[in-house]
Formats: C-alpha cells, structure tokens, sequence
C-alpha cells in the first residue's frame, strides 16, 4: 500500500483516469468517458505506470489486459471514487412524507403543552413516520453539542448565544384566577394584585422570575406564597385555591378552555418576550433538520 506521501503524489484526476483505462482497457475509450484528449490519456497512465510501479495494462493480442496488481486494485477503486463521489455531492432531498426517523426536541414543559398537540396532528398527516423524543432540559447548550437534541425552544439564554437561532413568536402574560375567586371578579388593580397570594412556575425552584424583576424594577413586591417546577400544575392550584398567577398568554387561553378560570390583563405594562428555536451549527444545512425547523416553526406560529 502507499503510505501518506506516496498518496499525496497522486492528485484526484489521475484517480478518476485510473478508474477509466482500468476499467474501459482501452485508452481511447477511457479518454472519451472522462473528457480528456487521447494524448493527455496516454500520458496519464504513463505517469500511473511510474507511481505505482506496475504497467497495470499489458497488451494481449489486440486488446489490453489488467495485471495482477491492477485487478486487485479496480474493485478497491470503484468503491473509494464512489463512496467520495457520494460524500462530496449535495444532500439527498429530505421527503417527509416518506422518511421514517426520530426527532430529539428539547423544551419546557409550558411548550410541551402549548405546541405538542398541533405538532402531532400536523405529523400524521403530513409526515406520518417522523415520531418526536421530547425532553425538559437541564443543560441545553451540551445536549445541543453532544447531539442528544437536534432543536431547543427557548427563550434566550446566555449559554445559548453561539447556537444557531431563530425566533418563532413573541410572548406576552395573563393574570388567571377561578371563576369563583372572591376578589377578583374583574381585572384587579395593581394594589389587589399584589396582595394576593401567588403561586409561580420556577422549573429550577429557585427564587425570581422575569415578573418578580420588572416589579423589583418599580419598587413593588408581590407575595409569591407557592414555588411549582410545572406550568401544568398551576390551574389545578388556582382552581382550588384563592391563589393567582400570571402566565404565558397563549397557554393561559388553551387552560382556560379546559380549566373554571378567568384571566385578565396585568395591571402593570409588561414587555413582550421572544421564545425562538436554538441548534447546532453542524446542522445548519442538514435537510432534515432545516425541514425539523420550518415545520415547528409553522406550527408554533400559529398556536
């Protein structure tokens, strides 16, 4: 076998003619398959001749044979050119329809519960053999790196800042109490807002939200009376309880279909926030996975 430097002496082309005259045994029509004169031919297998240290083609009679070494080379040949051909050409369409695979997604479980029925729906009619790995993440950014997800919902997180991105919607919040809340029986002010006892998501368990902040921000200070790691705990808290809680606004709608509650606009302006799709660079071009992303983002939008 050639060792590295003797490879490097031969370039690409002469690979490519190799393949011609081995496989044609015919200079001249070796010459018309790769698109080279019959004198640039004929000098390519003299230059092989010399690298390689065989004539690889001997005459025989009127036609021309493989050696031994050459023979032992073709099938090698064949399969090296194909499998580069294969590797450096574009990437085969992605067919939903037809493609039978598995998805990883990580997400919050407020998502989960916003978009997983829509995305579903839209996969069995549209892409019937995709099936969806869907996970709460703990550490995004070395799931995304270790491949253990291909697309992360979020919103925007530190860690994520050298992942590919794209937002999907802009969020904004909802107060929500039950129907047959004492005190609330209409948008509460900001002094009965704050006095009530409120029950927040904080998937960490730790103190703060993005509530909390904004009204630190103006001197106030609600009464967060219960800390729950899941959104889809909290109707159930706020159905038996004179607890409040203000929530994403379109997974406060979806609950309120299903749950005895009332939700009403907050009684201080807060900023909208962006919840958007984070993946590896790696896959930036990857068919299938551009195909993931517009599909979620499709369907996102329009929850």
């Amino acid at each position: 076998m050639l060792h590295d430097r003797a490879l490097s002496a031969i370039d690409l082309n002469l690979l490519v003619a190799l393949r011609a005259l081995l496989s044609e045994r015919h200079v001249t029509r070796a010459a018309q398959r790769i698109g080279l004169s019959q004198s640039a031919t004929s000098h390519a297998l003299s230059r092989l001749r010399d690298l390689l240290g065989d004539p690889l083609l001997v005459r025989n009679g009127r036609e021309l044979a493989l050696t031994p070494r050459a023979a032992r080379i073709l099938p090698a040949l064949e399969r090296s050119l194909s499998d580069l051909q294969n590797a450096i050409a574009g990437e085969p369409e992605f067919d939903p329809r037809t493609a039978r695979r598995t998805f990883a997604i990580g997400t919050s479980d407020y998502l989960q519960a916003l978009i997983m029925g829509p995305l579903l729906r839209e996969l069995a009619t549209r892409a019937p053999g995709i099936d969806l790995s869907v996970v709460v993440f703990p550490n995004v950014r070395e799931m995304l790196e270790s491949g253990a997800i291909d697309l992360a919902l979020s919103v925007p997180l530190p860690e994520l800042r050298s992942m590919q991105h794209q937002a999907v919607f802009e969020e904004s919040f909802l107060c929500m109490a039950r129907r047959d809340h004492p005190q609330i029986k209409k948008a509460p002010s900001l002094e009965k807002y704050l006095a009530q006892r409120h029950v927040m998501v904080s998937p960490s368990g730790t103190p703060g939200s993005f509530v909390d902040t904004l009204l630190s921000e103006h001197g106030l200070e609600r009464r967060v009376a219960l800390r729950v790691t899941n959104f889809l705990i909290v109707p159930v808290v706020v159905c038996e309880t004179d607890f409040i809680n203000t929530m994403p606004s379109r997974l406060a709608r979806q609950l309120a279909k299903l749950y005895p509650l009332r939700l009403f606009p907050l009684p201080i302006e807060m900023p909208t926030f962006e919840y958007g799709m984070y993946w590896h660079p790696r896959l930036d071009q990857d068919p299938a996975q551009r195909w993931l992303r517009e599909f979620v983002a499709r369907v996102s939008k329009a929850c």
